[in-house]
């Protein structure tokens, strides 16, 4: 197959690479092989414009067919950690040889004197690809993805929540700041209140394409507090939602809201039309959360490491 690799351009772009996730979604039979459209909204939406601030035109290569047509899209997440997304029509050892040569020349970080570093992902189940990265004197990293899908069926637990507390859509912009606060209060529980860095950031994650108001829920004390939350990405092409983040005040945990706003949110997706659900977790304990909602864990994905 005669494909021609060239960097991320413009806004046309990123519209094409999101039909292409979708398009590759589809034909791996809705399994997380590689990226959602959902992801790469986040990705776009809050990774650069709020943590990395990178441009996409730097860090995306894209590698077409004659008629301009995507047959993949290696992208970072985070500097130094990579991700190849592969139409399952077009894998092969060379294209997956190619894209991994420029993930080295391109896309390896290094801090201070360290040494170059590179971590890219592999299915558990992808020996191609595990076999590339032996070869290319990859090591094998602790670190792990586990996607975990829910089949939305006619019949779903119902939302249940201790005396006096709500779970509801998130509000206006008045409400972001509290929101923000305990989306950090939840992923920093060991840092100093003098490290949150404010709430802003919020209005780009509202901009991303898939954003739905009524699909960011939160969970609210007795008092009025907002002590859960879970944001939701429903994508009507796939009929698919995702959970990301998902996350509970550590002041407000073992109370049961974590597993209410997500019953929650797959009472909302069933009336929308969804067929299944998928969230992504990177612990076993995480994973023993998600299976009491009702989650299975689907697929694997393993980190590869590389020094240079």
């Amino acid at each position: 197959m005669n494909l021609r690799i060239r960097q991320y351009q413009d806004e046309n772009d990123y519209w094409k690479i999101r039909d292409f996730l979708r398009q590759t979604f589809l034909k791996n039979n809705r399994r997380e092989l590689s990226w959602q459209a959902s992801r790469f909204d986040y990705y776009r939406w809050h990774v650069v414009e709020n943590i990395s601030r990178r441009k996409l035109e730097k860090d995306v290569y894209i590698w077409e067919e004659g008629e301009g047509q995507i047959a993949a899209v290696l992208n970072p997440e985070e500097p130094g950690y990579v991700y190849m997304q592969v139409d399952p029509e077009c894998k092969s050892w060379d294209l997956e040889q190619e894209m991994l040569h420029v993930a080295e020349e391109q896309l390896a970080v290094s801090k201070g004197e360290e040494r170059p570093k590179i971590n890219v992902f592999a299915g558990k189940t992808d020996t191609l690809r595990q076999d590339i990265f032996e070869q290319r004197r990859y090591e094998l990293s602790n670190t792990r993805e586990h996607h975990h899908s829910c089949l939305i069926s006619n019949t779903l637990p119902e939302v249940e929540l201790p005396e006096g507390y709500e779970v509801r859509a998130l509000g206006d912009i008045e409400e972001l700041p509290a929101r923000s606060f305990l989306s950090w209060k939840a992923f920093h529980p060991q840092e100093p209140v003098e490290d949150y860095e404010g709430w802003e950031w919020y209005l780009n994650v509202q901009r991303a394409p898939l954003y739905r108001r009524d699909l960011d829920l939160v969970v609210t004390s007795p008092g009025g507090e907002l002590c859960s939350f879970c944001t939701i990405w429903f994508d009507d092409v796939t009929r698919v939602g995702s959970f990301e983040p998902v996350g509970t005040a550590p002041e407000y945990q073992r109370l049961g809201l974590g597993k209410a706003v997500m019953h929650e949110g797959l009472h909302r997706l069933q009336r929308m039309g969804a067929e299944i659900a998928f969230v992504g977790s990177g612990s076993e304990g995480a994973y023993a959360f998600y299976t009491s909602i009702g989650f299975n864990r689907l697929d694997i994905s393993e980190m590869w490491t590389k020094l240079f």
